[in-house]
Parts: C-alpha cells; structure tokens; sequence
C-alpha cells in the first residue's frame, strides 16, 4: 500500500503550507499527470519565478518516484469516469487520471482538493489532517 501526493500537496508544500500526513512505513509517489501539472506551473509567471518554480519542481522530481499513466490506469479511469458520469457527477480530467493512478495501485491520494476526490468510488483520500 502507498499513498499518491496529489498536485495541491505539492503546491501547498512550496508555498509553505501543510502536507497531508503520509505514513512513513509506505511507499509514496506522484503521478505523471501530477508531473505534468507542476511542469506546466513551470512556465508560468515572471522569470524569477519560474527560475523558483522550475528548481522546486525539479527538486520534488528527483525525491518522489513519478508512476506513469498507462493501459491499466486508462481502464480504471475510463471506468470509473463513465460509472460518474452515470450518477450526474463529474470532475476535471486529470482529477481523474490521478483518482485513477492511485485506484489502480490500491493507494490512497493525499490532497488538499478534498471536494472533488472525495466523490470518486473506492478512492481513499487523506487529506491535511490525516484523515480518511
């Protein structure tokens, strides 16, 4: 069992703010949809920032393995993407493919973005104060 860091922990953590608890004894990691997400923030903002930005990142990068989003992360979240949508829900789709990434591990998710995961099925999700 692990826990997936969702993109707001990350954010939350440059920023100085609190991370979701994650036990020690598990794996831990991000996923490439996250990766992307704190790539993309890269290139955002003035050049000092991005010179931070960048430098964070590539810091978070190199201490936090990045779990890919392939066939069976696809069928997870085409799966339970369109078992949401049958109930009227829906939510961003890199939500999902990161809802998906832990779902397919049986990890949880820890994320400050409670709301919006909170509703996936089956996703364990811990947020600031560590609870599920």
């Amino acid at each position: 069992m692990g826990t997936l860091i969702d993109t707001s922990a990350i954010i939350a953590a440059e920023r100085g703010g609190a991370l979701p608890v994650v036990e020690l004894d598990e794996e831990v990691g991000i996923s490439s949809i996250t990766a992307s997400e704190l790539l993309l923030g890269t290139h955002k903002g003035s050049p000092q920032e991005r010179a931070r930005r960048t430098a964070y990142v590539e810091e978070v990068l190199e201490r936090l393995p990045v779990l890919p989003f392939g066939l069976v992360e696809a069928r997870v979240h085409a799966a339970v993407t369109a078992s949401m949508h049958a109930m009227g829900l829906t939510t961003a789709t890199a939500d999902m493919q990161i809802a998906a990434t832990a779902l397919a591990r049986n990890w949880s998710l820890a994320t400050l973005n409670r709301r919006d995961f909170e509703r996936v099925p089956g996703l364990r999700v811990v947020g600031p104060d560590g609870g599920i």
